[in-house]
């Protein structure tokens, strides 16, 4: 019989339509960015259903869509491969084994490896890599939001932050200073946080941390002060507050203590037996007083653990191994998007004559923003050199850039296609059928086109 848990209607709703509303749906941005947020499919299927295209141009289109989608999504496999391979002696949720065992020096080599590929993964996702005054700056800081944590930085051999989405958002608060009424205030978000980090032997750290793993972690709308709520090796700091609920209930203790024993001493030497029990019953009582202090001290404590615990629930969106899928598949949308664009605009916007890459920035941005409301500053440089590795752009002899014709582009993926599962057939391996012939990793002919390296 499946079991509900059933909350109070009034306060589960209130929780809820705090997490709902917590962020504006359209937040104003500090700064625009060149990640499109705008599906691959959904960008691609916009494009074809631009009025200029005819019946035939539009089915030529999607058929480059699909060609260049694969294209990328194979390359990116490999690259899903590769780091699967570097972190997977890293991985604290791996359920395998190491085929050999692994020295602290190659380990350490394989580290840096693994921290050098993430980077270039996070750049192709379009996220930016926060620098030491930028942590500093948010670890220094606590919102209305947040928890006032100490952080111990001497527990990280290397720490990466990379974010992704830095807005303006809008949430609600009380603050004793308007009386405790409701309000709206701005708050600095970043719509993607992801965190990568290795920790070192270090006393404070919990036992069943593991030193020699690495870990990795994604959250979402998570406000720029508030950082230190992701990091391990954090105490709760509580406020002067909670402090004073704890401090004054313990001196008055005491002091009531004090002057129990010294009223019971009195006591006892005037009445004998009778004045002992007395005593011994204020003792009793004013014990009891203090282990209700240490209690309360205690809940205290879990009181500020649970509002850290409840903040990051729904905000953490994936960790470890799951974050290399996740993000992966965030750059293979990414290098589509503007893929498809740049090449779009060059096919049926810019001519024969063709355009410079700056007034090809331009149109892109302006279609975005006026067919989807997106602002987006967008990445035209690397666009460009993906369309060169593919061959589908070529330069004018006025220096401007158009693209090849898409019969041509179509004719160019599909052999790049091909290319990629070309087997040798060489004698040596047809004298010997029983073993099948090895698949070149990429045919020379198609490498320039077809494998996208880090730019």
């Amino acid at each position: 019989m499946p079991f509900t848990l059933k909350l109070p209607r009034g306060r589960a709703s209130k929780q809820a339509d705090a997490m709902r509303d917590s962020i504006d749906a359209k937040p104003a941005h500090w700064r625009r960015e060149n990640f499109i947020p705008i599906r691959k499919a959904e960008l691609a299927d916009l494009l074809a259903g631009q009025a200029d295209l005819s019946p035939k141009d539009r089915t030529a289109f999607d058929q480059l869509s699909k060609l260049l989608t694969a294209t990328f999504h194979y390359d990116f496999h490999l690259r899903l491969e590769d780091l699967k391979n570097a972190y997977s002696v890293f991985d604290p949720d791996a359920d395998t084994l190491p085929a050999r065992p692994i020295s602290p020096a190659e380990r350490d080599k394989r580290a840096a490896d693994l921290f050098e590929k993430f980077v270039w993964l996070l750049q192709r996702a379009n996220f930016v890599r926060l620098t030491k005054d930028d942590i500093n700056a948010a670890l220094g800081a606590t919102s209305d939001w947040g928890l006032r944590l100490n952080v111990n930085l001497e527990v990280f051999d290397r720490l990466e932050v990379f974010a992704r989405g830095d807005i303006v958002g809008r949430r609600a608060r009380r603050r004793w200073r308007n009386f405790y009424r409701l309000e709206q205030a701005d708050v600095p978000i970043y719509q993607r946080l992801v965190v990568i980090f290795r920790l070192r032997s270090y006393e404070t750290i919990d036992g069943h941390i593991n030193d020699e793993t690495i870990h990795i972690k994604i959250f979402k709308n998570i406000p720029k002060m508030d950082l230190e709520m992701l990091l391990p090796g954090t105490r709760v700091k509580m406020s002067l507050v909670d402090q004073s609920k704890i401090f004054f209930p313990t001196v008055s203790g005491v002091a009531i203590t004090g002057v129990k024993v010294f009223q019971g001493a009195l006591v006892v030497a005037a009445t004998g037996i009778y004045g002992m029990l007395t005593f011994l019953g204020l003792v009793a009582g004013t014990l009891g007083y203090a282990v209700k202090s240490f209690f309360g001290y205690l809940r205290t404590q879990q009181k500020y653990q649970l509002s850290l615990t409840r903040s990051l629930y729904y905000q953490n969106l994936d960790n470890n191994a799951g974050v290399l899928f996740r993000l992966l598949d965030e750059a293979e949308e990414q290098e589509c998007r503007e893929s498809l664009l740049a090449y779009y605009f060059l096919w049926r916007r810019a001519g024969e004559i063709g355009w410079t890459a700056e007034r090809l920035d331009s149109e892109i941005e302006g279609f975005l923003s006026d067919e989807t409301g997106v602002s987006v500053d967008f990445e035209v440089s690397d666009a460009i050199e993906k369309l060169r590795r593919m061959g589908l752009v070529e330069t004018t002899a006025e220096g401007c850039l158009r693209a090849v014709p898409i019969d041509r582009s179509l004719v160019l993926l599909d052999q790049t296609w091909d290319n990629l599962f070309r087997f040798d057939p060489s004698p040596a391996l047809s004298a010997t059928p029983s073993q099948p012939p090895a698949p070149k990793h990429l045919h020379p002919a198609s490498r320039a086109t077809s494998h996208v390296q880090p730019s």
